[in-house]
């Protein structure tokens, strides 16, 4: 939508071989919403980079093709992209999220009218149940929670609205998580920077869960799922926490590590060694960055 001073909304989308669930929900939304999209793919595949070429160019999206440098890289790529073509209000949506086109208007319509407010709706699942209404972060014992409750002190990366003004103070997301944590620490930046995070219970999207991490029909996690939330953890620690604090994660790790690869069953353990060689993977990565980038915040 472009206001009478010109200014425009955008919806950002990172797009990684998945160029089915654009056209299952992102076109049905961009039908209707009047928003410059952005679809950054990062597709490793020559097929399927060809693919979402394909999608965008029949939908006349931006497509701005980028290495797979994770996530918030790419989110930051469709962001300067968005912000380069006049954009001032950001909407940035998973590619397995579906949301209407009136619940897209009310979020960016809210961020408009308060651009020191970062909106997300309720998500849902698709059997009607809560997925998303808040997070919060325990920083003693190093894990989240998004069960719901009236303090917020993350929002999803799945889907939330927010002012280019807002995201470019804060720098956008920090390229140094690859996945996962990457909103709870882009989150904790923008309410230190004096931006309100709020869930508006009266919107709901909803989550296709496992859309993009789908495993063969089964609970099992990609390895990339067990290997980046054991990681980032701890590139989190390094980014906010005192040394002391962060030592206390990496002692934490490997209890956070067996949480993590319970996500996807006890049996996948007994059929391949490669979900907890993942987990332990990430843990060392992410314990190196501790010692290498982990220092007291100023």
């Amino acid at each position: 939508m472009q206001t009478d001073d010109g200014r425009r909304n955008a919806v950002v989308v990172v797009n990684h071989g998945s160029h089915e669930l654009l056209e299952r929900y992102l076109a049905p939304l961009a039908a209707e919403l009047d928003a410059l999209v952005v679809v950054v793919d990062n597709s490793a595949a020559p097929a399927d980079r060809d693919a979402a070429r394909d999608v965008a160019t029949r939908a006349g999206w931006h497509l701005v093709p980028t290495e797979n440098d994770g996530f918030g890289a790419g989110v930051n790529a469709g962001a300067a992209a968005a912000v380069a073509l006049g954009c001032d209000v950001l909407l940035v949506l998973n590619p397995d999220l579906a949301i209407d086109a009136g619940t897209a208007r009310d979020l960016l319509d809210g961020v408009r009218a308060s651009p020191g407010t970062v909106l997300s709706p309720r998500i849902v699942r698709p059997d009607g149940t809560t997925w998303f209404a808040g997070g919060t972060v325990d920083l003693v014992r190093g894990r989240t929670s998004t069960r719901h409750t009236d303090r917020v002190d993350w929002l999803s990366g799945a889907g939330f609205a927010v002012a280019t003004s807002a995201w470019t103070q804060v720098g956008g997301f920090d390229d140094a998580f690859f996945l996962y944590w990457e909103d709870v620490d882009l989150s904790v930046r923008l309410v230190r920077a004096g931006h309100r995070l709020v869930v508006r219970d009266d919107l709901t999207a909803v989550h296709d869960v496992g859309g993009t991490q789908a495993h063969a029909g089964t609970r099992r996690k990609s390895d990339l799922y067990y290997r980046h939330n054991c990681r980032s953890r701890l590139v989190f620690a390094a980014r906010h926490l005192s040394r002391r604090d962060q030592l206390r994660w990496v002692l934490g790790a490997p209890g956070f590590a067996w949480e993590v690869l319970l996500r996807g069953g006890r049996r996948q353990l007994l059929r391949s060694p490669r979900p907890a060689l993942a987990a332990a993977r990430g843990t060392l990565d992410g314990t190196l960055f501790v010692l290498s980038h982990g220092r007291r915040p100023a």
